[in-house]
């Protein structure tokens, strides 16, 4: 398991990526245009966004074709926020950018990302999974970004809590984010078996499952730690 980082809000996940030549020199290129890190993390939120469009607009239309046309633009606009993601930290961190609003821009675009992302993943199932009145997909895709939504809170519950954050357990927000990816392009292949949403609705499950498990994982981290520096004062 990892270690807990310092106290503070601006605690960041290792992401080997951030070490790159090519990630690096994109960032050298973000300063010379000068956006600046909130900037890019409103840009993030832009293209879950426009991901988002994209997966309700797969339900939307009729034919294959066009579905697919719509799912491949999630496909694209998920890692691209993924990436700008990335690249804000690296502006605030790296290239000596943080604001006094940086923590802000951090967390909030990111929260709401995953949640337009994850319930429109949900619509993108209508009528795959409906008994009793209720589409079930729907539902899925709505309690998926809940529960992701809870994994970010109980991560900076660590930091409030003066232990750190904690980013432990097996759906943190790249997972995640991954395997909505992989469900959508796994679904580019479900015209071949008139099954359109399912592998979404199965995407979406396994991110409910590893987010509640996420949350007991970092919950009882927390837990450890606030013992531990309780036994430390004694």
């Amino acid at each position: 398991m990892s270690e807990p980082t310092t106290p503070e809000g601006t605690d960041r996940r290792a992401i080997p990526q951030r070490s790159t030549t090519w990630a690096t020199k994109l960032a050298d290129v973000m300063v010379t245009v000068r956006l600046t890190p909130n900037r890019v993390s409103v840009w993030s939120l832009v293209f879950a966004l426009i991901g988002a469009l994209g997966l309700i607009g797969s339900v939307l239309v009729t034919s294959d074709g066009a579905r697919a046309a719509w799912l491949l633009v999630a496909v694209v606009c998920i890692p691209l926020r993924l990436l700008f993601n990335m690249l804000d930290g690296m502006l605030a961190v790296e290239k000596g950018m943080h604001t006094p609003t940086g923590d802000l821009f951090n967390e909030v675009p990111d929260r709401l990302a995953d949640l337009v992302l994850l319930a429109a993943a949900g619509y993108a199932t209508a009528g795959t999974w409906a008994a009793g009145g209720v589409d079930w997909g729907i539902v899925l895709g709505w309690s998926a970004a809940a529960a992701a939504i809870l994994t970010a809170y109980v991560r900076t519950l660590g930091a409030a809590n003066g232990v750190g954050n904690f980013f432990d357990g097996p759906m943190a927000k790249p997972t995640r984010m991954w395997v909505l990816v992989i469900a959508i392009l796994i679904s580019l292949t479900e015209p071949l078996f008139d099954a359109r949403g399912l592998m979404l609705a199965l995407g979406l499950a396994i991110i409910l499952l590893g987010s509640s498990i996420t949350v007991i994982v970092r919950l009882r981290r927390i837990a450890a730690a606030l013992h531990a520096r309780k036994e430390e004062t004694r």
